[in-house]
Parts: C-alpha cells; sequence; structure tokens
C-alpha cells in the first residue's frame, strides 16, 4: 500500500479535490490518504483563535460566517447530486455550529488546537463524500483515533502501530483509506497537533505503521531543486537524495519538506517521493538509502541567522569550558547550527533570537563577546565525503569574491556550510550553481 500527502493547495479547491481523486484511484492497489486542511482554512481558524483570546466573539463570528460560506460555495460546485450535498452541508452546519459554541465560554490554548483541527476535519470529510458519491470504496479514518504523542510531545510510534493496525483490520478491503493530517492527541488524551512537518509528518508516520510500500508527498512544485527557484535562474530538480541528504537540505532551507518528517520512514527503510499535483507526470525526487557517490546535489540557504563569538585566553587547555558554553544555549532552549573553536575562541550561530540578550549576558562572564546578525547559512549538499577529492575547492571557487564569517565540514559526510551576510546571499546562490552545476 501507498500513503499519498496532499498539501492545502493540492485540496484547495473543489477541482483540485477532483484531481485528488483521480491520483489516488489510478491504479487498482489501495491506497492510504492523508489530507491537510484546503489552502487559507487554517489561517482563518486561527484568525478566529485570535479574536477569542481578545474576547471579541463578534470579530470572530464574522470570520466564522465569511467561512462557512466559502464552504457551502465549494459543496455546489464539488457534488453532482443533491444527496451528497446535502449529507456534506449537513457535517459542515455541524463544523461551524461547533466553533460558534466557543464565543460563549472561556477561551484556552487547549480551545485553540481543537479549532485548528477543524480544518483537516471539513477537508477530509468533503473529500471521502465526493469519493462515495462517485462510487469509490472510501473509509474516512478519525486521526484522532490512533494519532498520538507522549509525554515529551513526540510522537509515540508503539502505540500509532497498534491502533492503526486494529483499525485496518475493522475496515479490511477498502480501495482508499482517509486520514487528516497535522492533528493528534496528546499523552493526556487532549486534541493537539505534531507541529514540526504537519502533515509529512503524519504521512510518514503512517507510512512506518503501515510498513508502505512508498511515501508520496504531493505539494505544488516537482521535487526539490538543486538551488532556490526564486532566487537563482534555470534551477533542476533533483530526483534522488540520501535521507541525510534530504535533511540536511530541509534544515537548512529547502521548504518543500520538514527536516524531522522523514525520519519515521528513514528508520523503516521506506523511500519517499515529492511529487507536483500541478504535473503529475513530473519525475519529482525520490529519497531513500541510495546514494550516488561523489556527486554534489544541490544548494539551499537559511535567512535569518546570528553569529556569536566568545574570545577568551582563558579557553586555552580549560577543561568544561565547551560544555559551560553550551549549558548556556541549552538552559534558554536555543539550538546551535553552525560551531567552530580556536585556541582561544569559538564561534557559533543561531536562528532563534528570543533569549539573545540573556545568553550573551552570560556569555560574558567565560570572555568577550561579539555578536553580528543578519547573517545566513549557505549550504551544499551531496555525497561530500572526506574522500572524495576536490569537492572543496569546486565550492570554494565559487565562492571566492564572497566574504565567508564561518565554515562548517566534517560534521556530516552530506553538508559543507557557510556562513555569510545576508546581502551577499543571492551572488553567493547563483555564482554556486554556474560553478556545480553547468
Amino acid at each position: 500500500m501507498k500513503v499519498m500527502k496532499f498539501g492545502g493547495t493540492s485540496v484547495g479547491a473543489p477541482a483540485r479535490m477532483k484531481e485528488v481523486t483521480k491520483l489516488a484511484t489510478s491504479s487498482n492497489e489501495p491506497v492510504f490518504l492523508v489530507l491537510s486542511a484546503m489552502s487559507g482554512t487554517t489561517n482563518s481558524l486561527v484568525e478566529i483563535s485570535d479574536y477569542l483570546y481578545k474576547k471579541n466573539a463578534d470579530g470572530a463570528n464574522e470570520v466564522i460566517n465569511s467561512l462557512e460560506q466559502k464552504y457551502m460555495k465549494h459543496v455546489e460546485e464539488l457534488y453532482s447530486t443533491e444527496e451528497y450535498k446535502e449529507i456534506t452541508r449537513n457535517f459542515l452546519i455541524s463544523e461551524f455550529n461547533y466553533l460558534r459554541s466557543f464565543t460563549k465560554e472561556l477561551f484556552t490554548s487547549f480551545e485553540e488546537k481543537s479549532i485548528i483541527a477543524q480544518g483537516e476535519m471539513m477537508s477530509t470529510n468533503m473529500v471521502a463524500n465526493y469519493m462515495k458519491e462517485q462510487g469509490i470504496n472510501a473509509v474516512l479514518l478519525n486521526a484522532l483515533d490512533f494519532m498520538r504523542t507522549d509525554k515529551n510531545s513526540e510522537p509515540d510510534p508503539s502505540y500509532i502501530k497498534e491502533k492503526l493496525t486494529k483499525i485496518l483490520e475493522e475496515n479490511k478491503g477498502a480501495q482508499v483509506y482517509i486520514t487528516q493530517g497535522f492533528i493528534c492527541r496528546n499523552a493526556y488524551g487532549e486534541i493537539d497537533n505534531l507541529q514540526r512537518g504537519g502533515s509529512d509528518y503524519t504521512a510518514s508516520l503512517i507510512g512506518a505503521a503501515i510498513n508502505a510500500d512508498e511515501i508520496q508527498i504531493w505539494t505544488d512544485i516537482d521535487g526539490m531543486h538543486n538551488n532556490d527557484p526564486r532566487i537563482v535562474d534555470k534551477t533542476e530538480p533533483v530526483h534522488q537524495l540520501h535521507f541525510e541528504e534530504a535533511a540536511e537540505l530541509a534544515y537548512f532551507g529547502a521548504k518543500i519538506l520538514h527536516p524531522t518528517c522523514v525520519q519515521p520512514a528513514k528508520y523503516a527503510g521506506i523511500p519517499v517521493r515529492l511529487l507536483n499535483t500541478m504535473d503529475p507526470s513530473a519525475e519529482g525526487t525520490t529519497i531513500s538509502t541510495r546514494t550516488e557517490y561523489g556527486k554534489i546535489k544541490a544548494v539551499a540557504a537559511k535567512d535569518n541567522i546570528i553569529a556569536i563569538k566568545i574570545k577568551s585566553s582563558r579557553m586555552l587547555l580549560a577543561t568544561g569550558f565547551l560544555r559551560k558554553v553550551f549549558e548556556i544555549f541549552e538552559s534558554y532552549q536555543t539550538p546551535i547550527d553552525m560551531i567552530c573553536t580556536s585556541e582561544v575562541g569559538i564561534s557559533m550561530s543561531i536562528d532563534n533570537s528570543s533569549h539573545l540578550g540573556e545568553i550573551v549576558d552570560e556569555l560574558k562572564k567565560y570572555g568577550t563577546v561579539t555578536v553580528d546578525t543578519g547573517m545566513c547559512i549557505i549550504c551544499v549538499v551531496g555525497d561530500l565525503d572526506w574522500s572524495n577529492i576536490g569537492f572543496e575547492t569546486q565550492v570554494l571557487e565559487a565562492l571566492k569574491n564572497i566574504p565567508v564569517r564561518m565554515i562548517s565540514y566534517g560534521g556530516s559526510n552530506y553538508n559543507i556550510s557557510f556562513l555569510i551576510k545576508e546581502e551577499d546571499k543571492r551572488r553567493a546562490l547563483q555564482s554556486l550553481s554556474d560553478t556545480l552545476f553547468k
């Protein structure tokens, strides 16, 4: 069985829902669909929550009414029979009445997550009803019945596998299984969400739980490109990536995928394909355990980086110096992206400025601290093992006219990173493309 995930744009209108149905039923094998909320819906639900936090029931009701009108219009366009129009209208009326119920009571963060979850509930119900109208044996499964996180807010794969296996056993023989992406219950049974990776994470977790043949992530672009197409001319899709390469690209700026969401598929050895709903015939990108040896695959960039340098003569041969520095960042839950050390100093980069002032104050106990903002990490990804002679020269040649603040290499066989000023990003990315992907 394949798992197919479709994002908000892919189910963003009745015509797109019909196209998803065609893609899901293009073969005779059963498929498992994971759907996001219709594009724009989650933003509206967040806006409703914001009004409720501010105790503005009129503002919330205005957004609810506007969203309801939009969905009722979609019903007229999506279904051809009065029977399924009526079934879906009644469902949506109950959904929007549920949203209105929050305007009459005290509002908390738990209610916000319940509100946001309704976007996926509506999109999956609409697609399931459309498939049934077309005579397709489709079963709608509630993700809240099997998708759960533990007390550390991490997915609970054993629970997911156990519950989902039982649910599928009870619903044998369906052509299409449909469920919601992103949403789940937490360890206390409350409605929550997966946050990082959203619906992609759901698809990967389901794929691992049912030992799927393949996990397909359908978006509105044809896979990961070898550079940022918004900035660089003539980029091309990368057709094959190792899981580690994909994770590096995702972490360092490739927005098509979240770095954590393919981990369950990686551990289960299930290939992930990134495909384009607007061009289903495009090859896209396949992510697997396969490595193309000695090949540079792609370049990505991560903005809004802050460089911090601590200079201290006390660092020389000082046992525990690095530990003390890392503990400061840990205490403020601020991850470090890059790090370089010397005899008398240490430089590192972060992408979260929430506690920058406090971090700098504590670091000053150990040395002189300087901070550079407006920085950017450029990441070159491929099979970059140190035994592959010459690739560093190619990369450095491409950046010979770009001031480089830091270089990080050796922590991974798949990545070499450079810290530069954001103002130099466009030049750097274009030069790397011209040099590496001729």
